[in-house]
């Protein structure tokens, strides 16, 4: 078992390693990941739980929301 992880590891080093286009591709792959996980999330996905609630008061406001909007959407 240990060889074939060895063997399957060695194979993507050396894959990875012979690549000359396949860097830059995997280059520009990790700077659009940073930036729709990192960039955009500051600008679009704001962090409503510390503005609503704070300290212990975040799990009340939690099963509160989801009470509510359960209600909302059973009319």
């Amino acid at each position: 078992m240990r060889n074939l992880v060895t063997g399957i590891w060695q194979f993507y080093v050396e894959g990875f390693r012979s690549m000359t286009l396949g860097r830059t591709l995997w280059l520009i792959i990790a700077i659009k990941l940073f930036i729709m996980f990192f960039i955009l999330r500051l600008f679009f996905f704001p962090n409503f739980l510390n503005k609503a609630a704070v300290g212990s008061d975040k799990e009340e406001y939690v099963s509160r929301e989801l009470i509510l909007r359960a209600q909302e959407n059973g009319d």
